[in-house]
């Protein structure tokens, strides 16, 4: 990713342009930043990593305060909080401002688009993504900087989910949206419940399976433990999260400190996927000595899901910029040939 690798630099030549010390009368930045994740979780460590690095190559001109857990406000608010001063800048991500303006949705999950986190970093960065992105968080006076991709997500599941075939009548836990009615065109027989639920309601026998996270994450959080079996790579869902900061905030910046900015989270972003991938690996070795079946679906069945998935984004793109996201991913997925025409 050349651009990727020239944002940074840029970043890291702008810092010594600054010199290696700070002047007195260098320009303060300081950022309120606050984040769902934990810290002590592998996306809460990418982010304590990039703002430590942020702080560095700007000499200390950039002073971050971070905010972990939704410790100020809900993670659902967080957006807004960025947007109205209370913080300056939100580490969430797009998914949960679908109820603003469905557009979200397509920067948020773009279910059944790309096969792997750097093809949809590669639109955000080479496909058009960040300009069309930026119409729609300007609309809300925030500033887009960048995303996180960690990768596919993977089933859990108490029942072989080895094809399109075995989501017939498959109960699972879905989150709410654009998930559930894919599902139900395939067969399936999503369930909406709180994440906090999924155990007692795979113990039980209320739900065959659930959509939680990554394979490493599923085992971590022990799913694993009670369903025997998953999927690998997965297919379904890529979710990612963006550092979008007050528009005001942002364009009263200097110029090399919002150069650092970007470099330093296109370089969070990549070590982000290698980070998750080597994750990954690692808990799917692990798995397969447990006995856990683990399915590799075959190009018909994902081309499937995705023929299913990029004809129901329509129904979600009600307005204007989720249109707008709508063309530009599939034009740039027609590019990758994702897209069956």
């Amino acid at each position: 990713m050349k651009q990727l690798t020239n944002t940074f630099v840029a970043a890291i030549a702008a810092t010594m342009v600054a010199g290696t010390a700070m002047a007195e009368d260098a320009p303060i930045t300081k950022l309120r930043i606050q984040t769902h994740h934990a810290p002590e979780t592998t996306a809460g460590k990418l982010y304590s990593s990039m703002f430590d690095s942020i702080e560095a190559l700007s000499n200390g001109e950039i002073d971050i305060e971070p905010f972990f857990s939704s410790s100020v406000v809900k993670s659902v608010e967080t957006f807004d909080a960025a947007a109205t001063g209370i913080l300056d800048c939100d580490a969430t991500g797009g998914a949960y401002q679908t109820g603003k303006n469905p557009a979200f949705q397509f920067v948020g999950d773009i279910m059944g688009g790309y096969a792997t986190p750097t093809q949809q970093l590669s639109w955000l960065y080479y496909g058009g993504g960040l300009e069309a992105a930026q119409n729609l968080y300007n609309q809300y006076d925030m500033q887009l900087v960048g995303w996180m991709v960690y990768g596919q997500e993977s089933f859990a599941s108490t029942k072989p989910i080895r094809s399109v075939e075995d989501l017939k009548d498959w109960k699972f836990r879905s989150p709410p949206g654009m998930e559930t009615k894919i599902f139900e065109k395939l067969g399936a027989k999503p369930v909406v419940m709180d994440f906090t639920e999924i155990f007692t309601a795979l113990e039980t026998g209320i739900i065959d399976g659930a959509d939680a996270s990554n394979i490493a994450t599923n085992k971590g959080l022990g799913l694993y433990d009670i369903a025997k079996f998953a999927n690998y790579p997965g297919f379904h869902s890529m979710p990612s999260d963006h550092l979008a900061c007050n528009k005001a905030v942002w364009d009263a910046m200097p110029e090399h400190h919002r150069t650092i900015m970007e470099g330093a989270m296109a370089d969070a972003a990549l070590k982000a996927v290698l980070f998750v991938e080597k994750q990954n690996t690692e808990a799917l070795a692990a798995l397969k000595a447990e006995g856990v079946e683990i399915a590799a679906w075959s190009d018909e069945d994902l081309q499937e899901f995705r023929n299913v998935a990029q004809a129901t984004w329509p129904e979600f793109a009600t307005t204007p910029e989720a249109k707008a996201l709508v063309e530009s991913h599939l034009a740039y997925l027609n590019e990758l040939g994702l897209v069956q025409e």
